[in-house]
């Protein structure tokens, strides 16, 4: 897996890229200091993922990730790092299709796994702070009457529905799979079936979706 880190401190690149690169699967094939330089430098490589800062300066980490998922013609996929007190552009970042996000705080073993994971197609978030980011920042309507399903969901089967409800509350396959009493080859047709009818790239826009659209609403504390 070709690795790109984007980050405008050095030595958080150096830290981030010894840990890559111990890694017999991965290798960092550049770095960048800014939004533009990451952005120039993945349209170039094409990597397969893009670990990227949020705030830089010049063109920060949510304006390349933007322009980089809106355009790229190749599958990258891109892991966003931050701290904590970031989280609107985290939020952001997750929207525009960001696979996943790791505090500058986590475990360093956290890193490679969540390279590994974003590049087979999962997303890289704890159910913790997936339900934190979407409940704090997520639009909230007024939730749907009884038996109603919102309009822009209405594309879904009630089983689908029922997949996306616990896809919002951060659960993996497996998770749904015993939630539902269901096997998880049919979980993972649900939720491609889901992502495909509602033209989303993965599920954790899927789970922000069905707070949007209010199939879940957010908790207020």
């Amino acid at each position: 897996m070709r690795v790109v880190l984007a980050d405008d401190e050095a030595l958080v690149r150096e830290g981030l890229r010894l840990m890559l690169d111990a890694q017999p699967d991965i290798s960092v094939v550049a770095e960048a200091g800014t939004g533009q330089e990451a952005l120039d430098t993945a349209r170039s490589l094409r990597p397969d993922v893009v670990i990227m800062d949020v705030r830089m300066p010049g063109m920060d980490g949510i304006t390349a990730i933007r322009h980089l998922l809106a355009t790229s013609s190749w599958p990258v996929k891109v892991i966003v790092v931050t701290t904590f007190d970031l989280d609107q552009y985290v939020f952001d970042a997750l929207r525009l299709g960001a696979s996943g996000f790791l505090l500058k705080t986590a475990p360093p073993r956290l890193l490679p796994i969540a390279v590994r994971e974003v590049h087979a197609g999962e997303t890289m978030l704890s159910s913790e702070l997936t339900q934190r980011l979407i409940q704090r920042f997520a639009s909230a309507p007024l939730p749907p009457a009884p038996n109603t399903v919102p309009d822009a969901l209405s594309v879904l089967t009630p089983r689908e529905l029922d997949v996306l409800r616990v896809v919002a509350r951060g659960m993996s396959n497996s998770e749904i799979a015993n939630e539902l009493f269901v096997s998880e080859a049919t979980v993972k047709t649900h939720v491609v079936r889901i992502l495909a009818k509602l033209e989303l790239r993965d599920r954790t826009q899927a789970a922000i979706a069905a707070y949007e659209h209010g199939l879940i609403t957010a908790s207020r504390s």
